[in-house]
């Protein structure tokens, strides 16, 4: 049976046009029409996905055909929007920039999803050349079904009206045009916007937001394009859970948010009950038989991690006892043995790792990797290989002459196939940079609750 469900994607031409700003906009704007509105991040973002959920009232997911597979990505699609009234779905970059050959570009997820496309285009300093970069955009794969554009940061009534009668005699349709308004500029540092935990003004600037796009985008154009969109091909219903006989401890607070939603709900199919708590705030670990520290801005909070004396001797006493703890990027920085911030101050942390990592101003990884394990670890056998990403400005310092420090992976990226080692793996400890959804990789989900399963067993 064919599914029905309204749709649209907002793109843009390139990095920096304001698509998060006027997607976080339109979903508040059709959440306040009194519409269930459901939203997607293509590309494997944290952060945008924390402003579609405070506009919208609902969970964001991810969508990416290197993490996940296109069967499985359209199956987390359907499943979590089939009750909604209309799915906004926010794009990556440019339309047709992805990794290597365009996998998981917004191009790609457009066409597999067979959804209009609604093109943000940059407008600041420009006139009649918006539209040839439409045209240039609607021309360059005629499979991408681009509907209409949306133009941002205009500076006035007759610039709008320049752009807007080149683009009616090229009969590209304008959904919107959005002046430019120092109010819906949102917060941003080091790896893109801050994070909507620690925007403490959030609410009024998505209220703000949208008010300001239910003025200048045409919400009922929009709503009868997402409502054209064909149905698709109905997926099976999965089994339901098993029921949770482990708890997994996951850090979630401001230092440690980066977590995708279906990647946490994998872990549950396979028995485990998802136990948040703080390293910042709590004095202690929760009850449990494993710990997941995903990433986050550890390196923003790491003074209040190092005063947190209380949890890091509780975590310690853990690992020492042997839980089994799967660490990612900002936790794998949690675990070294010391911290170093962008102003060079240093801080001791757990030390479980017997290494330390240091900011850089610059970027140092950013994209698409496959990880092969050189050892058995608590997320499976040596030789397993896994799709992830890796986005990060600190770099591990490399621990003294003849310390031990087994590898866990050797990374090797889609763009330059050079392999290099990677992570740490010792025991029941592996962390790494490296950033994984488990709804493309369940059977590194089902090992990690299988191993906690038999540590559980072992204690009883």
């Amino acid at each position: 049976m064919n599914t029905k469900i309204p749709r649209i994607v907002i793109a843009a031409t390139q990095s920096g046009s304001g698509k998060t700003t006027i997607v976080t906009g339109l979903l508040a704007a059709l959440r306040n029409k009194g519409l269930k509105v459901q939203s997607y991040k293509i590309g494997p973002d944290y952060i945008d996905p924390g402003y579609h959920k405070l506009a919208s009232g609902r969970p964001a997911h991810n969508l990416d055909t290197w993490l996940v597979s296109k069967e499985k990505l359209n199956e987390i699609f359907q499943k979590t929007a089939k009750d909604a009234d209309i799915v906004v779905i926010e794009g990556v970059m440019g339309l047709y920039d992805g990794g290597k050959n365009g996998i998981s570009s917004t191009a790609e997820i457009s066409k597999l999803l067979d959804a209009p496309v609604l093109l943000v285009i940059n407008a600041k300093s420009m006139g009649e050349s918006a539209a040839a970069i439409a045209l240039g955009f609607k021309s360059y794969d005629p499979e991408v079904n681009i509907s209409g554009v949306i133009l941002n940061r205009l500076g006035s009534a007759t610039h709008r009206s320049m752009i807007e009668e080149a683009l009616d005699r090229l009969d590209i349709p304008v959904y919107g045009a959005v002046m430019r308004n120092d109010a819906m500029i949102l917060p941003e540092r080091h790896l893109g916007l801050v994070p909507v935990e620690e925007n403490r003004k959030e609410k009024e600037t998505v209220e703000e937001i949208g008010k300001t796009i239910a003025r200048e985008i045409n919400i009922e154009k929009v709503i009868e394009l997402a409502n054209s969109a064909s149905e698709l091909p109905g997926i099976e219903e999965c089994a339901g859970d098993r029921g949770s006989d482990v708890k997994i401890a996951v850090a979630r607070d401001d230092a440690f948010s980066f977590y995708y939603p279906e990647s946490l709900a994998v872990l549950e199919k396979y028995g485990a009950e998802i136990v948040p708590f703080s390293p910042l705030k709590d004095r202690e670990l929760p009850e449990c038989d494993g710990l997941i520290l995903g990433g986050g801005f550890p390196e923003m909070f790491a003074k209040e991690l190092y005063d947190n004396e209380g949890m890091r001797e509780s975590i310690r006493r853990a690992a020492k006892d042997g839980l089994p703890i799967y660490a990612e990027c900002g936790g794998f920085m949690y675990l070294m043995k010391r911290m170093i911030d962008f102003e060079k101050n240093a801080y001791p942390m757990l030390g479980i790792v017997p290494g330390e990592v240091e900011m850089n101003r610059k970027l140092q990884t950013v994209g698409y990797v496959s990880a092969e394990m050189q050892r058995d670890t608590v997320l499976g056998p040596k030789g397993t290989v896994l799709h992830g990403h890796e986005f990060h400005f600190s770099s591990e310092c490399a621990p003294s002459e003849g310390t031990k420090y087994p590898r866990a992976f050797t990374f090797v990226r889609t763009r330059k196939k050079e392999p290099y080692d990677a992570g740490y793996a010792e025991g029941n400890i592996l962390g790494s940079y490296l950033h994984l959804h488990f709804a493309g990789c369940p059977q590194a989900a089902e090992h990690f609750v299988n191993v906690c399963r038999k540590r559980k067993n072992q204690e009883a």
